[in-house]
């Protein structure tokens, strides 16, 4: 099967998961793209489902609606390593030049074709993800915890 036909019919399925699901998204179907705000237990939190039909993927990104100052970004790299160890699946991605957090999931369909459980868990993955860690960032940042603090939560 061809990748832009295995690539359209991934960004379908994610749709028709979404619509089932009675999501509020906006559709990108010339760039295979979909963008959303879920509001979790605090903090909106965007999240993009990309479809890359040459490298056959399917990335999920959240970016945390807060940037780390520059007086904090040493402490939030540590926080985001410390972070990251524990995870299963996908990753935060810290950019240290200018603050921004965002968490990553990337499945591939490379010679197979995603199921609705796949995409449910992918989506699972990324809401609750974000949903645990944002506040926590969103703290760090802000300075109403500390690294001490964010390293403790980590352990419990």
């Amino acid at each position: 099967m061809d990748k832009k036909v295995r690539a359209g019919q991934v960004y379908e399925l994610f749709k028709q998961h979404l619509t089932s699901q009675k999501f509020k998204f906006d559709p990108h179907d010339d760039d295979l793209v979909i963008s959303m705000t879920v509001h979790g237990e605090d903090l909106p939190q965007p999240t993009l489902v990309m479809v890359d039909a040459d490298r056959e993927v399917v990335r999920l990104l959240s970016p945390l609606p807060t940037k780390i100052p520059e007086d904090k970004r040493i402490d939030a790299a540590i926080a985001v390593a410390t972070a990251n160890y524990g995870l299963v699946n996908g990753s935060f991605d810290y950019d240290m030049s200018d603050g921004e957090i965002r968490y990553r999931v990337c499945q591939s369909f490379a010679q197979t074709v995603l199921n609705e459980e796949t995409v449910r868990y992918l989506l699972g993955v990324i809401f609750l993800t974000t949903d645990k860690y944002n506040d926590r960032f969103f703290m760090l940042g802000k300075g109403m915890m500390s690294l001490e603090d964010f390293l403790k939560k980590e352990q419990e």
